[in-house]
């Protein structure tokens, strides 16, 4: 029902696949899945085809004209409110994906932050005249002073965003 209604306006408007896809900023192909109904559109993608064929969303999605207003509320809120949903379980997978990035990074600065306690500075007694012990004594020197500066502030903002994530995504 979609691929045909989708079909039938793009030809009444008079124009091609391509013409479509490229007012869409999709290839031709994507069109020619949807309307052989190999694949349908997402919901933004649906309100800039109703906008393009300048036909409302609920038309291409199968209603009928003749449907009372009512019937037409009532349909495009269904429609709607399955849309939401679709939107609320990306939001929250987004979330959840955070959330266990920042775990990970927690776990990692403090398990850098223990590194740096092993070596206790031992990098500071290299023989310094041996230029690549130099430069590799130099590097490790000056990340540990960043990290030591910015490790207090990083953490306590993995931890309020576990914390913040946490909360949003396992209720």
């Amino acid at each position: 029902m979609l691929n045909e209604n989708i079909k039938r306006s793009r030809k009444s408007k008079g124009l091609s696949q391509d013409e479509l896809a490229i007012k869409l900023n999709v290839v031709r192909q994507t069109v020619s899945k949807w309307e052989r109904g190999l694949s349908v559109p997402d919901s933004e993608m649906l309100i800039s085809l109703s906008k393009i064929l300048e036909i409302p969303v609920s038309i291409l999605l199968g209603e009928t004209m003749e449907e009372s207003k009512t019937d037409d509320l009532k349909a495009i809120s269904e429609k709607l409110e399955v849309v939401n949903l679709q939107l609320a379980k990306k939001k929250d997978s987004n979330r959840r994906i955070l959330h266990w990035i920042m775990i990970v990074s927690f776990i990692g600065m403090l398990f850098i932050f223990a590194m740096f306690l092993m070596m206790n500075g031992s990098y500071l007694n290299w023989d310094y005249s041996n230029p690549e012990l130099a430069v590799a004594g130099v590097l490790i020197h000056g990340f540990e002073w960043i990290f030591i500066r910015i490790f207090p502030i990083v953490l306590i903002a993995l931890a309020i965003g576990i914390i913040i994530t946490r909360k949003k995504c396992c209720k």
